[in-house]
């Protein structure tokens, strides 16, 4: 019945207002003559009360007092109507003043001026707390309320109970607080206990939880994890509050404390990036971003906007998916310092219309074919755009002096068993030779796939790549296929038991990306730390108990086998390789083998020559010269590597 009461009209909160400091003053005339009302002045009390009504009346209104929801009183509410009872009091005692300096007597004495201000205040305030608890008691009859856990007795943690207070369609009960710091435990916040977390395997059983919400940004990584893997062995939903800086006008609101992604379960500390350096070497620069409308390319792009830098180009074929990249751009940076560039990387005249006309002085290639499946059955495909895409970029960039250009790599193209990955590895290749050729004498650089038009150029670009392994959330990863795989009540397929990968979010690849574009001389392959391998069947489980579903139960987890192409577990470095440590402790540098550019200038005109054949037998065979380390897995392939052995 009481939660279908609507708001109280503001100005019965108004007349019960001016009602309470009327009985206030005429409850300090009766304490003045110890409560006998016989003994006062009739006369003196109608004109004083007159008067004070008349003064709390103009500031009430002035002041608003009336105009909060009383369910929803907050110590805003009571310093709005402290300050309202002051300045009434201090009007009448000016007023007062004023009666005494000419009529040489008291309008009011003033012992019964701050007797009535002090009632005033203190039955203002509690009428207002009662009436709140009264709601928040009849909210929490409710028989199907889940029980909460509020993980982090501090501001964010406060913020999250008072959220679901003011919210009447939460129908949530906050049993308790925990938290780490001994100084809080046993103590209350709005009338809440707070607990002990080492404790919460105790807690869950005692107070039967239904969920636990994270309302802290300083737990450890470590820890967090442990208080997930806790509450999703006892089907406990986990719930997650944003950063403060997304919060809506400084206020968190109920929709954004939402479950827990599967990124938050990662164990990665936060990226650090030098934003100086970055900062410098990017300002005021031309910076051009192939497959700009990617996973990685778009939020390389987002990344940039964060710097003082003099255009972005956002190359891409696919129209659609720039478009939007587009609008966001638009409606999220007030520097209109961006510009879309519809093109294909493989297009040789295309691509010198964006260089001669954009003249761009850095380079990052992130456009490229990356699903394995795919290019396994569409090999002249993969070398079109992995290597010729790769190879006329480079060309380009070298072309028109370009600072630098930053390649992104993938750990698949280290001891590959597919396509895609040994496609990516001959490109890695092409990028390192051409930079180590360009710094000797007397370069001959071929344009394009002929060799008879040759082109002198300046030794200017340095050329860098990166190498790292899966990306969560980017198009066409794991993540998002077992998210839609959930949404429809299963099956979730994975490919074996015990196939592994490394990950990391887009985010942080992007920032490692810029980092070590920042710091490359030219010629390195860089490598990211990747963390642990992760189990994906174990990551289709916690997914699915983060659901709060359960596994093979709710939904099933069948085994497809492996794809062609591949592995159960990927390589970051070849076994002939090493690594070097840098300055940054997420960013190494590989040692690998070079190559005589002439030489593989030669082998890639071969094997390009064979893909614009569509030669598929042919193309891969030419990969698997260049590439001795390339051996085909579960796949029709697997021929040539006995062909070649013999």
């Amino acid at each position: 019945m009481f939660t279908q009461i609507n708001i109280v009209p503001r100005w019965i909160i108004f007349l019960l207002d001016i009602s309470i400091c009327t009985f206030s003053m005429v409850f300090a005339y009766g304490l003045k003559q110890n409560l006998d009302l016989t003994a006062v002045n009739v006369f003196e009390l109608s004109r004083n009360l007159l008067i004070f009504a008349a003064i709390n009346i103009v500031v009430f209104l002035a002041i608003k007092t009336y105009a909060g929801i009383i369910r929803y009183t907050s110590v805003q509410d009571s310093f709005r109507i402290l300050f309202s009872i002051s300045l009434s009091n201090g009007i009448f005692l000016f007023i007062n003043l004023i009666y005494i300096t000419f009529f040489k007597g008291f309008l009011i004495p003033n012992t019964v001026l701050i007797t009535a201000g002090l009632t005033s205040f203190l039955l203002l305030i509690t009428y207002r707390v009662l009436i709140k608890y009264f709601f928040l008691y009849v909210k929490n009859l409710k028989l199907d309320k889940k029980k909460v856990i509020i993980y982090g007795a501090g501001e964010a943690g406060l913020a999250t109970k008072r959220t679901f207070d003011h919210d009447p369609s939460v129908n949530k009960n906050i049993v308790a607080f925990v938290d780490d710091d001994e100084r809080k435990i046993g103590k209350t916040i709005d009338g809440v206990k707070i607990l002990d977390a080492s404790k919460l395997s105790v807690l869950i059983q005692k107070h039967e939880l239904d969920e636990i919400i994270f309302a802290s940004y300083a737990i450890p990584d470590e820890r967090k994890n442990q208080v997930i893997d806790l509450c999703l062995e006892n089907d406990i939903k986990v719930l997650n509050i944003p950063p403060r800086d997304v919060w809506t006008n400084g206020q968190l609101k109920t929709a954004q404390i939402q479950k827990l992604n599967i990124e938050d379960l990662l164990n990665r500390k936060p990226i650090k990036i030098d934003i100086d350096g970055l900062g410098n070497m990017l300002n005021n620069k031309r910076i051009l971003i192939t497959g700009a409308a990617g996973s990685i390319g778009s939020e390389i792009v987002r990344q940039l906007t964060k710097f003082d830098v003099g255009l972005i180009i956002l190359c891409d074929q696919a129209e659609s998916a720039l478009h939007e990249l587009y609008l966001e751009l638009e409606e999220n940076n007030t520097n209109k310092n961006f510009h879309a560039f519809i093109g294909d990387v493989r297009d040789q005249q295309r691509m010198e219309v964006l260089f001669s006309t954009y003249k761009p002085h850095y380079v990052y290639h992130a456009a490229a074919y990356k699903h394995v499946p795919l290019m396994e059955d569409n090999p002249a495909e993969a070398i079109k755009a992995n290597v010729l895409g790769t190879k006329t970029i480079a060309d380009k960039a070298v072309k028109h002096g370009v600072q630098k250009f930053v390649m992104i790599s993938t750990d698949k193209a280290v001891n590959p068993t597919n396509i895609m990955g040994a496609s990516k590895r001959i490109a890695e290749i092409y990028v390192q030779s051409l930079n180590n050729s360009l710094h000797q004498d007397n370069f001959i650089f071929s344009n394009g796939l002929s060799y008879i038009n040759t082109l002198e150029v300046k030794p200017i670009t340095k050329f860098i790549t990166t190498r790292f392994g899966n990306v969560l959330g980017s198009n066409g990863s794991v993540i998002p296929r077992f998210e839609q795989q959930i949404k429809k009540g299963g099956p979730i397929t994975v490919t074996h038991p015990e196939i592994t990968r490394y990950f990391m979010t887009i985010p942080e690849a992007c920032r490692l990306v810029l980092e070590a574009g920042c710091m490359g001389k030219g010629g390195e392959i860089f490598i990211f730390d990747m963390g642990k391998s992760v189990k994906i069947v174990e990551l289709a489980k916690k997914m699915i108990r983060l659901a709060g579903l359960e596994p093979n139960v709710d939904v099933k987890i069948e085994y497809t086998g492996l794809r062609p192409g591949e592995k159960l577990y990927e390589e970051l470095l070849n076994d002939a390789e090493n690594t070097m440590p840098t300055h940054h402790e997420k960013i190494m540098i590989g040692k690998v083998r070079e190559y005589v550019f002439s030489d593989i200038q030669r082998q890639i005109y071969e094997l390009i020559s064979s893909a614009t054949s569509d030669d598929d037998w042919q193309v891969v065979m030419n990969m698997k010269k260049l590439v001795p380390e390339f051996i085909s897995k579960n796949s029709i392939f697997e021929e040539l590597d006995k062909v070649l052995k013999d």
